[in-house]
């Protein structure tokens, strides 16, 4: 037997032993042999199936399934239809290692004993999970897998930039981003410090934490300087998120956008860590109350980032650069993701200039910056705006010396 064909029955005979030590350390019974032997039943059959053809794996999965069948009806059986399960996906493991798929069964492997291993917290995270959750999760399947597909993928519009498909395909990135950071925190449970109620609150929507956090502390409901701490990390977290976004949707651009905001976020961090621990670190109460995945607010991103591309092309095209930098400063009001995504786009097509693009979102930056300091100023109080001005206003003039300086 060839040398090559001998290591893949050594590897499938490993990888279905540490499934089966994991059954044996969670079942509390023997089965390491067992899942051992599947695999290399598995591994068996792709390699007699070269010589003999692919009916033979057929009859080789209706063997497994009888034997499984027949030892699933004794008194005496034990293990649950998840070890059945996991029998089967073994058995495929073994033939993905003779079939030239050896590093795909070792991946899937992998998930197998984590999900295997993860029995528990996977039960606790269910418990946990409510209706609420499961709507938010269907409505992002909604908007990602049902409306993305049957969108035109093809420019409209006088400038070429009004992709339906790909404005939609933002979208869902942003929402997935944002839901998937909200029901970290249902999970983790809305009680949470300082810090992680300004993390979370930045990756879900630092416009919706500020506004949320800002009402709690005019009520008495949060400390004034703990709300003040979560606004400006929440603040800086934004800036995570636009050079992540940068990442996803234009990873060739980013080394020519990423130094200046990289120090913008690198003197917000900064701040950040000064205010919290200058303020109060006792656990606090703030969370977004709304799923960010809903229809409505995805259709008004979806207009909004349309608009902004359209904006920024129109003002490139008659106005110059003042014109960009005044839409970037409307854009970057409420939202930075809209002005971040269409600089993205604009860059990488070459319709503008690097230079040019990571001062559009600076400049967004530190509008998004003033709108929270109004938002603290109209909602929390004076006792919130007095700890928080200093940490805004010192964070827009470093944004601003980086855009002057740079």
């Amino acid at each position: 037997m060839p040398m090559p064909d001998l290591l893949s029955l050594a590897l499938a005979t490993a990888l279905g032993l540490l499934i089966g030590l994991q059954r044996e350390w969670a079942d509390q019974h023997p089965a390491g042999r067992t899942f051992a032997l599947i695999t290399l039943f598995g591994a068996l059959s792709g390699l007699l199936s070269r010589e003999l053809g692919d009916p033979l794996l057929i009859g080789a999965f209706i063997v497994l399934g009888t034997l499984i069948v027949v030892h699933s009806l004794r008194p005496s059986a034990r293990g649950g239809i998840t070890s059945m399960v996991a029998s089967v996906v073994m058995f495929c493991v073994g033939i993905m290692t003779m079939r030239g798929f050896a590093e795909g069964a070792v991946v899937v492997t992998g998930v197998v004993a984590l999900l295997l291993q993860w029995k528990h917290p996977l039960r606790r995270i269910i418990a946990k999970t409510s209706k609420q959750d499961v709507q938010a999760v269907v409505r992002l399947v909604l908007i990602g897998m049902v409306i993305l597909p049957v969108l035109p993928n093809e420019a409209w519009g006088p400038y070429g930039v009004l992709n339906p498909f790909r404005i939609w395909l933002m979208v869902v990135l942003i929402v997935g981003i944002s839901l998937s950071a909200w029901i970290a925190q249902r999970l983790f449970g809305q009680r949470s410090g300082t810090l992680a109620a300004g993390l979370l609150g930045g990756v879900i929507s630092s416009t919706a934490t500020t506004v949320g956090i800002a009402r709690q502390s005019q009520k008495g409901g949060v400390p004034a300087g703990a709300s003040a701490a979560v606004v400006v990390i929440a603040s800086t977290i934004v800036i995570a998120r636009v050079l992540f976004e940068i990442l996803i949707v234009a990873a060739e651009i980013l080394p020519s956008l990423a130094p200046p905001l990289l120090i913008t976020f690198a003197w917000l961090t900064l701040l950040s860590i000064i205010a919290f621990v200058v303020f109060c670190r006792r656990p606090i109460e703030a969370s977004v109350s709304h799923a960010p995945s809903n229809l409505r607010t995805a259709v008004i991103f979806g207009l909004l980032y349309g608009g902004v591309l359209f904006a920024v092309a129109a003002a490139k095209e008659y106005v110059g650069q003042s014109g960009l930098f005044a839409v970037a400063a409307l854009s970057g009001l409420t939202d930075m993701d809209a002005i971040t995504l269409s600089t993205a786009q604009l860059v990488n097509q070459g319709d503008l200039a690097p230079h040019i693009g990571w001062r559009l979102i600076i400049t967004g930056v530190m509008s998004n910056l003033v709108f929270k300091t109004v938002l603290v100023a109209s909602l929390g109080g004076r006792a919130m705006l007095i700890r928080i001005l200093p940490f805004m206003v010192l964070a827009i003039i470093g944004a601003a010396l980086v855009l002057v300086m740079w």
